[in-house]
């Protein structure tokens, strides 16, 4: 007897069968990934590493890393354990820093220069890398009805971020390219993942503010965008770690950054399936993670004098303009040349 389906439970079973088929394939990549990196664990001095956990911090826009367990998967033949902790923001990220909480965790270039202000032992590790696309995930925004319809209008109002955020420095540079100074608008500090909801619901006049949170308000319709963060004279992100945690631990470091920057490659290449893989974490519609994914910069670079001279003047900016209370000097808070290639896989080091 030959079974007949109808074409609404065809249309199932074929869908299941690809969902099938896309999970074993993903899972199949990530696992060749892992061993081709397994492969390279014996390598490892046993002198470069000398802890047994990672503590590793993110944010709340997600962390592919630690979604696929790829550290986990590279680590544990050497008996290290990673443990992760959520942060709102950078800020909040480099004050578990300062403490002792966690030891390596990735923020924009905003957090580690007030961080560095504050008198935290920190090292930069590696930088995120740029592209000319670098900066669309980020924005200044009013909601849709707002009667402010430039930057310039937005002179005595109220704007809402994360003050020592990456969304610090991007506001005054937006203020200074239309003519206006930090004391033309009234700041009030809150972080996004608080923000998000007040805004939607017209409640913030002006927001700084990023992905996810404003790919989710772009595709609710709640927001208009005055200027994004594209062509902005930053250096863009790095990953910061605690100064002798990075000096006590090349060897895992260097597994790590080597790591991180091949799952973002990864990513880059085959954004759906990076999609399917982040969505469920996220909790967030489809086509917002698109957005989100769709703009996203992935891949590191390694820590140069040319991106530290990057850093010093971003630095240098805030001293300027009085954000910050003394002069920072982003070189106390690098590692020699040798360190550096003692951590920097041959992967990035061109980069």
């Amino acid at each position: 007897m030959i079974a007949t389906f109808k074409p609404k439970i065809l249309r199932r079973l074929t869908l299941f069968f690809l969902s099938a088929l896309f999970t074993v394939a993903t899972s199949l990549m990530l696992v060749s990934c892992n061993e081709q990196s397994q492969n390279n664990t014996s390598a490892i001095n046993p002198s470069e590493i000398k802890t047994q956990v990672l503590r590793m911090g993110y944010q709340q826009a997600g962390d592919l890393v630690r979604i696929t367990k790829v550290l986990e998967k590279r680590l544990e033949p050497l008996g290290i354990k990673v443990e992760w902790a959520q942060f709102a923001q950078g800020p909040q990220l480099m004050e578990a820093m300062n403490v002792g909480k966690i030891d390596l965790g990735s923020v924009g270039e905003t957090p580690p220069i007030f961080a560095q202000a504050a008198g935290a032992k920190i090292v930069y590790v590696a930088g995120r890398r740029r592209t000319e696309g670098s900066g669309k995930g980020s924005a200044i925004a009013v909601p849709p009805d707002s009667p402010i319809k430039s930057l310039k209008d937005i002179k005595g109002q109220q704007v809402v971020f994360q003050k020592a955020s990456a969304s610090h420095f991007f506001i005054l540079r937006a203020l200074e390219e239309v003519g206006l100074k930090p004391n033309d608008i009234k700041v009030l500090s809150i972080p996004n993942v608080e923000a998000s909801s007040a805004f939607l619901e017209g409640k913030i006049p002006v927001w700084v503010t990023g992905d996810p949170h404003l790919a989710r308000a772009e595709k609710l319709g709640k927001v208009r965008i005055l200027r994004t963060a594209e062509g902005l004279d930053s250096p863009g992100g790095y990953y910061i770690g605690g100064k002798q945690f990075a000096i006590d631990n090349p060897g895992l470091l260097r597994i790590v950054i080597e790591e991180i920057d091949k799952i973002d490659r990864w990513a880059e290449a085959n954004p759906q399936e990076a999609i399917k893989l982040i969505a469920p974490f996220q909790k967030l519609p489809q086509d917002v993670m698109e957005l989100v994914v769709s703009r996203r910069t992935y891949g590191l670079r390694a820590i140069s004098p040319e991106l530290i001279q990057e850093q010093q003047r971003v630095a240098d900016y805030f001293y300027k303009n009085g954000v910050i209370p003394k002069a920072v000097n982003i070189k106390e808070a690098t590692l020699t040349s040798e360190q550096y290639a003692a951590i920097t896989p041959p992967s990035i080091s061109q980069k």
